[in-house]
């Protein structure tokens, strides 16, 4: 159940994104998106490259100003908050996985983790225990004090789903978090996902080309001409 009572985790009203060309002319990348998740669901989005699916991820996790359009996260229009209120939703209610686990080289896998907790205002000692809880949760209990260079590649893209979900987030936005895994890496990746889900209150969008992923969603939309629309339609 949503931790908003009953309001969606994210809503997305009409959003379009243009962006200018060099050569000063508007590229449309979103055209008038309408999108609601529901609590507890998955939604997989793909499509093809350049479609958009990215920059899509990107506004609803308000790492980007749609041009027009609302984004909702818990109930709270982003557009109208200044910097510093959504820079608090983007670390409290949404968490981030990317293809590239972008994770700090000289920082142990639980320091990686503990740094969204700590940002939030969480007590060090508080914020560590948290980090080593969640990382035993994704099967990394006796890698903590490795640093990524000791970590295989699913080892540090789970450390990244660990920092991800480090501040029980609503909703976990993933962008090909399996894209640079091999097919049972990959696997295992998915599985753990899935589980996360199941075991408390996790929403979850993930943009993906991996079809295995994309067929264990509750929803799969695809991303064609800046809109989007349930696939096996159009």
């Amino acid at each position: 159940m949503s931790r908003g009572n009953g309001v969606p985790p994210l809503e997305a009203r009409g959003i379009t994104k243009v962006f200018t060309g060099g050569d000063g002319r508007a590229l449309p990348i979103l055209g008038g998106i309408d999108f609601q998740l529901s609590a507890n669901e998955t939604v997989a989005i793909i499509g093809a490259s350049g479609a958009g699916k990215s920059t899509l991820l990107h506004v609803l996790g308000a790492l980007d100003r749609p041009t027009a359009g609302e984004v909702i996260i818990e109930g709270r229009a982003v557009g109208t908050l200044g910097d510093e209120a959504i820079a608090t939703i983007r670390n409290r209610s949404v968490g981030f996985v990317f293809q590239f686990h972008h994770l700090l080289r000289e920082f142990t896998a639980v320091e990686n983790v503990m740094m969204p907790a700590l940002i939030a205002g969480i007590d060090e000692a508080a914020a560590r225990n948290k980090a080593e809880g969640i990382l035993a949760d994704v099967g990394l209990a006796d890698r903590l004090t490795h640093k990524p260079r000791q970590l295989s590649g699913g080892e540090q893209q789970r450390v990244a789903v660990a920092r991800a979900l480090v501040n029980d987030p609503v909703v976990l936005l993933a962008d090909e978090p399996s894209g640079n895994l091999d097919t049972e890496t990959s696997g295992m990746l998915h599985d753990l996902l899935f589980e996360l889900r199941g075991r408390g209150d996790l929403s979850i969008i993930v943009v993906t080309h991996n079809h295995n992923l994309a067929d264990r969603a509750d929803r799969v939309l695809v991303m064609e001409r800046g809109r989007l629309q349930p696939r096996g339609e159009g």
